[in-house]
């Protein structure tokens, strides 16, 4: 059997709780870190766009990743979102988070300058020569503009310390390129919950998931009968956990997944602008699939 991988498994990009002046629920955000921890999470990704992360100071993003190390330790693996759209400053937040002990870092493709693919070689080597924590690649063309190229990703492979790609491209045959094309010890995680079952039957090895947030033990049940090949288990939690997967993007996220996490009394339904909270012609439908799942 292959020897299981730093990053294997399912990791929860956590939501960010916050009070109704904006400033971070620490009550709510050590329950909901229990909450994971209690469900079984093999990793928790701190200040990743999920948590709104561009709304962080560098204060916020310091209590945010030294609260889950301190709590996560022996427990689950801690991954800090420290990617930004500038080189000089994912690396001074990557810096932060090695020094507060996180396990790895999450760094999303630069978003809105949109630089070419050897902009990306250049964005991404440069981080990972400046720390010794290993490097999660993020590719989420639909939020950033810009498609991290399955040539990219083989390359970027190459360096010691880039260890795995969260691949949320939506395209399958980008994601099987990849899987033939790195080595067998790079791990591609799929970010998009709907994709998990596809993408780890082709051979990755877990999931970056927004559904964790409200049902870690769920999907944690159904990211292990993906990787222990129990098609039959497997399927079948996709179809139960399939409506809230696609319902955590009716908007944008985080906005139905904060939505979600408020009608199950975890947290205020709070987001920082420019994100508002969730239409509420969605509401009832998002209940409806949470009192379905037994979470209300």
């Amino acid at each position: 059997m292959a020897e299981q991988h730093i990053f294997q498994g399912l990791s929860v990009a956590c939501v960010t709780p916050f009070k109704e002046d904006f400033s971070i629920d620490k009550d709510a955000y050590v329950n909901h870190l229990n909450y994971m921890i209690d469900g079984g999470v093999d990793g928790l990704v701190i200040c990743g766009t999920t948590g709104e992360s561009p709304t962080f100071s560098d204060e916020e993003f310091e209590y945010l990743i030294g609260t889950a190390v301190d709590m996560a330790k022996d427990k689950c693996k801690v991954i800090a979102g420290s990617g930004t759209n500038a080189t000089n400053k994912s690396i001074k937040r990557s810096k932060m988070a090695e020094k507060l002990g996180s396990d790895g870092l999450l760094i999303v493709a630069p978003y809105y300058n949109k630089p070419v693919q050897e902009g990306l070689i250049g964005h991404y080597t440069t981080i990972a020569d400046t720390v010794d924590v290993p490097l999660i690649v993020y590719n989420v063309p639909g939020r950033t503009s810009v498609n991290i190229l399955p040539e990219t990703i083989a390359r970027l492979a190459k360096h010691p310390n880039i260890v795995a790609v969260k691949e949320a491209s939506g395209n399958m045959q980008q994601v099987l390129k990849i899987i033939a094309s790195v080595p067998d010890d790079f791990a591609v995680l799929s970010g998009d919950d709907a994709m998990t079952l596809p993408l780890i039957a082709a051979g990755g090895k877990g999931i970056v998931s927004v559904a964790g947030n409200e049902v870690p033990d769920k999907m944690k049940a159904f990211t292990e009968a993906c990787l222990s090949d129990d098609i039959k288990k497997a399927r079948s939690l996709h179809y139960e956990l399939q409506p809230l997967m696609l319902a955590n993007f009716w908007q944008s996220n985080p906005i139905p997944v904060k939505a979600a996490m408020s009608m199950m009394g975890r947290m205020e339904n709070v987001l920082r602008l420019p994100l508002v909270p969730l239409d509420k012609k969605y509401e009832a439908g998002l209940r409806d699939i949470l009192d379905e799942l037994g979470v209300l």
